[in-house]
């Protein structure tokens, strides 16, 4: 879990940072670098999804998945969730903790670094990927927190639990998850963290939170598959 910790402390750290450079930072910059922040995330999202070696089980993770996340409206719920946050510690910020803390929250824990990173922390106690997600979402902390107010701050519980959870998974289960598996499972997530990026570049509304069970899906998949 040292790798987990030190990601949520980088995200605390950097939003801190960010929140104190907040209104030193000129309006233009702060756009100019969630631009460059979108357009980063939508290549890193690609280059993950073009890993994949079966395009028909991505399709099918993300129309299941999408499916199942709308049925269970987990998009609406984190939302929700952010804004009963928000009224618990209003303050400055007011009005900006939800969108702040659903939006850092899917960008940090949505695509390849989390899973790949965690699941390699569990089996087999290398953190150098979850080392080099952290300083990535510390710099991008900084940004989020100057640009979406404090709610990024609390996304690093987000993290913590979505992370912690997958590298206890990676202890328990390590040695029975095939290679293929994980390949797949990151590619799913990746085409998220596109998503992600088309929202920041607010080129069009993609509802991730309602599409986040499509990184499951390869898991029953390949389970039907030993199974039968």
């Amino acid at each position: 879990m040292v790798g987990v910790v030190v990601n949520s402390l980088a995200i605390v750290i950097g939003g801190l940072i960010g929140l104190v450079l907040k209104h030193g930072l000129s309006e233009r910059l702060k756009v100019v670098v969630m631009q460059g922040i979108g357009l980063s995330v939508i290549v890193i999202g690609l280059a993950g999804a073009l890993k994949s070696n079966s395009t028909l089980l991505l399709v099918m993770s993300l129309a299941i998945g999408g499916l199942v996340g709308s049925l269970l409206q987990i998009e609406y719920r984190l939302d929700l969730l952010g804004l009963k946050i928000e009224k618990r510690f209003k303050g400055k910020e007011e009005g900006s903790f939800a969108k702040g803390f659903v939006t850092a929250s899917l960008v940090y824990c949505v695509g390849a670094m989390a899973i790949v990173g965690s699941i390699e922390a569990g089996v087999s106690g290398n953190y150098d990927t979850l080392y080099v997600k952290s300083l990535l979402d510390g710099v991008t902390a900084i940004v989020f927190a100057a640009t979406l107010g404090f709610g990024v701050l609390f996304s690093s519980v987000s993290v913590f639990l979505y992370q912690g959870v997958i590298v206890v998974l990676g202890i328990l289960l390590g040695n029975y998850m095939p290679d293929m598996l994980i390949v797949e499972m990151s590619a799913v997530g990746s085409v998220l963290i596109m998503a992600i990026g088309i929202n920041i570049l607010e080129i069009k509304r993609i509802h991730v939170g309602d599409l986040l069970p499509a990184v499951l899906v390869p898991i029953v998949y390949y389970l039907l598959l030993y199974l039968f």
